[in-house]
């Protein structure tokens, strides 16, 4: 006997107090559902309805027992169908972590046209630039702008490199260096998750320059730091997305450019699923596909 079904069947004749109307609603022959939930009362030892030959009536334990599993019941049955939803590509719950820049600027287009094709997914964004644990905090994916995570219980799938320039607003000292080494650290704007100092480490392909940046000033948003570095107050080295239209408007211009920093990468994270739900794969195709020309170009 399927348990799930018996009970089902057992709290609909409950509430219509007919077998037959319970056999047309749920697509079975009224011996079916006579049969089923005699043998319900079979594995209870007890009667759970007075039968006539007009309707039938909860017994005291029958009430006793509705009432006890009604909940029950409808939890189990959520949660099937949360569960079946969930290994479909176009049905369930997915829950996202990203960037504050990138959500803020880049995502919008993303998440548009992702819900264009699947409609029936609801999408959960927060967006925090801080690393997080994917399984207690219960997201399904993250987005990150990274070097290779460390963490070797967490699935990495590489999408694209990021490209970051080093800026500066035209006209201030910080724009007319030649070199590395006239970088005051006290100018040097830091990016960083925890708001801490970041060491930029530059190369033009022979020799290498460390400088050690955030001595004055660290942020956790490279947006606020585009736009303070755009008031002249240092260099900042971030992203071309978020400096773009800094760019396109003339109020940050490139400096150093023959100096570069390591490649950095736009990176998806998992929880250690062993295959990736049909939903989870769907946003990542269709992320990997958009997302490149979004954050490589000016």
């Amino acid at each position: 006997m399927n348990e799930l079904k018996a009970l089902k069947t057992f709290l609909l004749a409950a509430e219509k107090r007919n077998f037959a109307q319970v056999a047309r609603e749920l697509d079975m022959t009224p011996a079916s559902v006579t049969r089923t939930i005699a043998a319900l009362e079979d594995m209870l030892g007890v009667q759970l309805f007075v039968r006539t030959t007009r309707q039938v009536s909860l017994t005291g334990d029958g009430a006793i027992f509705a009432s006890r599993i009604e909940q029950a019941v409808e939890a189990l049955e959520a949660a099937r169908t949360e569960m079946a939803n969930a290994h479909k590509a176009d049905e369930g719950r997915l829950r996202i972590n990203a960037p504050m820049s990138l959500g803020q600027r880049v995502l919008p287009q993303i998440l548009c046209g992702f819900r264009d094709l699947y409609p029936r997914i609801d999408v959960e964004i927060r967006l925090t630039d801080r690393f997080l644990d994917m399984v207690e905090e219960d997201f399904d994916l993250a987005i990150r702008i990274s070097a290779a995570p460390s963490d070797k219980f967490t699935i990495w799938r590489k999408i694209c490199p990021v490209k970051r320039l080093l800026v500066a607003a035209p006209g201030t000292p910080h724009a007319e260096v030649k070199h590395p080494n006239e970088l005051s650290p006290g100018d040097c704007l830091a990016y960083s998750a925890d708001s801490h100092r970041e060491n930029w480490q530059l190369s033009d392909g022979n020799a290498s320059v460390t400088i050690a940046a955030g001595r004055s000033i660290s942020a956790n948003n490279g947006d606020l730091l585009a736009h303070m570095a755009a008031d002249g107050a240092g260099v900042v080295l971030l992203p071309v997305f978020i400096l773009a239209q800094y760019l396109r408007s003339g109020r940050l211009v490139q400096i150093l450019p023959d100096w570069t920093p390591p490649q950095i990468w736009l990176t998806l994270y998992y929880p250690p699923y062993q295959k990736l739900p049909p939903r989870i794969a769907a946003f990542s195709d269709f992320f990997e596909r958009q997302i490149p020309a979004l954050v490589t170009t000016l």
